[in-house]
């Protein structure tokens, strides 16, 4: 437990050597970086994973406002200053890709490298981003549910263990292909009638990358620090645009690897195969792109070896 950015942030790591930071997503813990920690521990580096800020055993703060992208690169930089580290590369999946991303493009001198993985770096438009989000008669964009504080937060906690086994199941690459999943014009939709409980689906087993144990896990750590947190970095979606103004336009100018599943449902998202072809044009230094196939949106737990193979091949090349 080190005390970062004004908050008592958790921190688990392993190794020694090079650092290299991990920022989990929703809603996750410092737990889904298990299979790279002790991987890149074994070839020299030290393998840093927070609790991000709301959850786990991170300090969950009350106020929406106090979970900006600003407060969590600051989070990033607290935590290398609770270290006694100067430089480490920074690797997210998920939420935690934009928080990497931007600590890089707003930290150059303390992350020297920067690996997204599934979210590509989203650069500011001039367009509020939420306006052009996805609506329908009969359902809306999950990110525009997230919106109003307590409806979703009361759907997930109304059964913590389904809402995780259902979240590892249907966002896997081992949910059978249908008309539905293939097209993207339902990815992140959530019934009107019905809401998020309506999409809550309890699977009778899990997928073979993950067990029981590990739901477990995620059971016991959502159980204590609640949905809240997480959700209220949806929250400030507007306000992220707002602060991030001065640094429309900006470049990130450290080396950079994407890594996505082929059937991750954020590739799905109208617009993001044209975020991603002109990736290089705001990532200059950007090494690769890589889809993996058959891969969900789990990235680093559903293809552990792959992801730690080409994470090591990365950081060796600078």
């Amino acid at each position: 437990m080190v005390i970062a950015n004004g908050i008592r942030i958790h921190v688990t790591e392993q190794g020694e050597g090079p650092v290299v930071l991990f920022c989990h997503g929703f809603p996750e813990t410092a737990y889904s970086w298990r299979h790279q920690l002790s991987a890149l521990a074994e070839a020299g580096f030290r393998a840093v994973a927070p609790d991000m800020r709301g959850y786990g055993e991170t300090e969950s703060p009350a106020a929406i406002d106090q979970y900006t992208l600003l407060h969590l690169v600051g989070d990033m930089v607290g935590v290398l200053d609770a270290l006694g580290v100067q430089t480490a590369v920074i690797v997210g999946h998920d939420w935690g890709a934009p928080v990497a991303w931007h600590a890089a493009l707003l930290r150059p001198d303390r992350f020297r490298g920067v690996v997204g993985l599934s979210v590509p770096f989203l650069p500011r438009g001039q367009v509020y981003t939420s306006l052009n989000l996805p609506e329908k008669k009969d359902a809306v964009f999950y990110q525009t549910y997230f919106q109003t504080p307590g409806v979703a937060e009361a759907r997930y906690e109304h059964n913590i263990r389904a809402a995780v086994r259902s979240a590892l199941y249907l966002l896997s690459g081992d949910v059978p292909a249908t008309p539905e999943t293939t097209s993207g014009e339902m990815a992140g939709m959530i019934p009107r009638a019905g809401g998020l409980l309506a999409e809550i689906v309890d699977p009778p087993a899990l997928p073979s990358w993950t067990s029981e144990a590990d739901a477990d896990v995620y059971v016991q750590q959502l159980s204590r620090c609640g949905f809240r947190g997480g959700l209220n970095w949806y929250r400030n979606t507007a306000r992220n645009w707002e602060l991030l103004a001065p640094f429309e336009g900006s470049k990130i100018t450290v080396p950079a690897l994407f890594i996505a599943g082929d059937r991750d449902f954020t590739l799905s998202f109208e617009g993001m195969g044209r975020v991603i072809a002109e990736l290089p044009k705001s990532v200059p230094l950007l090494k690769q792109t890589i889809f993996l196939p058959g891969c969900g949106h789990w990235t680093q737990q559903e293809r552990a070896k792959e992801v730690n193979s080409i994470l090591l091949e990365f950081l060796r090349s600078f």
